[in-house]
C-alpha cells in the first residue's frame, strides 16, 4: 500500500538533470473516478503498483491546451508545439516510493508530435481531430473540448489494447467555479504528480517534470459524451458522475531525460 495522502503534500522535487523539454499547460479540466485498485493493477508497468487513497485508486480524464513546447532551451516551436490534448491516466507508485501517472492514452492533434512522443518515450499518443473553446456566463467560465481519433490512427497500433477500435471520441463541457482549492488531500493526490511511469523498449521508464503548485478551482461538469475511457478499458465510467471535477488555469513545466527503474 502507498503512504496516505495528507493536507501537507510534499513540494515539487527538484528536476534531476538538465531540462530537455519545456511546455505550458493551460485551461485544464480534471475529471476523476474512484476505481478498485485491482482494475488498475494489470495496466501498470512492471515495478509499479496502483497508488491508493482512502482505499481507492483513480482514473482521470484530463483535457487542456499544450503550448510553447521548446527543446534544450531553444525557442518554442511554432504550430507543432501548440495543440489541445486529452489524456486518460492512472496513478502509480514504484518500489522507491515515487508517485507518478501512467497514461492509458493521450490524444493530440499534431501528427508529428504524436509520432515523436511515441518513438522517443513510448507514450501511447493517439492522433485525433480536436478543438477547444471557452466562453463566459453569469456563473463563470465555460470550457469545451472535443476529440475524435482519425481513422488512420489505427495504423499506429495500440500496445495497451491491440484490438482497439479507431474513432474513439469525447465531447466535454465544464464550468470553472469561483474560489481556490487548497489543503484538499484528494485534489493534491490527483494533481501533484511530477513524473510518469511508462513501458518502453522492454523497460519501465521514469520521467520527471517540475512545475509550481497547481492553482486549482472546483468545477462543474455540464456535459460528457465519451468513449476514450471505454477504449482505455473502463467502459462503465463515462456513464457515471465523476467523483472529482477540478479546473486549473495552468502551469509552466519542464521535463528531464527519463531514466529506467533499477
Amino acid at each position: 500500500m502507498s503512504e496516505p495522502a495528507t493536507a501537507t503534500w510534499p513540494d515539487a522535487p527538484e528536476l534531476p538533470g538538465r531540462a530537455v523539454i519545456a511546455q505550458r499547460w493551460s485551461d485544464l479540466t480534471f475529471l476523476h473516478w474512484r476505481v478498485d485498485p485491482a482494475e488498475v493493477a494489470p495496466l501498470l508497468p512492471p515495478g509499479t503498483r496502483p497508488d491508493v487513497i482512502d482505499g481507492s485508486s483513480w482514473v482521470g480524464l484530463i483535457a487542456f491546451r499544450l503550448s510553447d513546447s521548446a527543446f534544450f532551451g531553444l525557442p518554442p516551436i511554432p504550430y507543432f508545439g501548440t495543440f489541445p490534448e486529452i489524456n486518460v491516466r492512472l496513478y502509480s507508485i514504484d518500489d522507491q516510493g515515487r508517485r507518478a501517472v501512467v497514461f492509458a492514452s493521450l490524444d493530440a492533434s499534431r501528427l508529428v508530435s504524436v509520432l515523436t512522443a511515441r518513438a522517443a518515450f513510448g507514450l501511447p499518443y493517439r492522433w485525433a481531430r480536436m478543438s477547444m473553446g471557452r466562453r463566459s456566463d453569469d456563473r463563470g467560465e465555460l470550457f469545451a473540448y472535443r476529440s475524435r481519433r482519425h481513422l488512420a490512427d489505427r495504423l499506429l497500433g495500440d500496445k495497451r489494447n491491440p484490438g482497439h477500435v479507431p474513432g474513439a471520441s469525447t465531447h466535454l463541457i465544464a464550468r470553472a467555479l469561483p474560489g481556490a482549492v487548497a489543503g484538499d488531500p484528494i485534489a493534491e493526490f490527483l494533481t501533484a504528480r511530477w513524473a510518469f511511469h511508462e513501458t518502453h523498449l522492454g523497460r519501465t521508464w521514469f520521467g520527471s517534470n517540475h512545475h509550481g503548485p497547481w492553482p486549482l478551482q472546483r468545477a462543474e461538469l455540464l456535459h460528457l459524451d465519451d468513449t476514450l475511457l471505454a477504449a482505455a478499458g473502463f467502459a462503465s465510467l463515462a456513464g457515471t458522475p465523476p467523483d472529482s471535477v477540478l479546473y486549473s488555469p495552468g502551469v509552466e513545466t519542464v521535463f528531464s531525460r527519463p531514466t529506467t527503474l533499477s
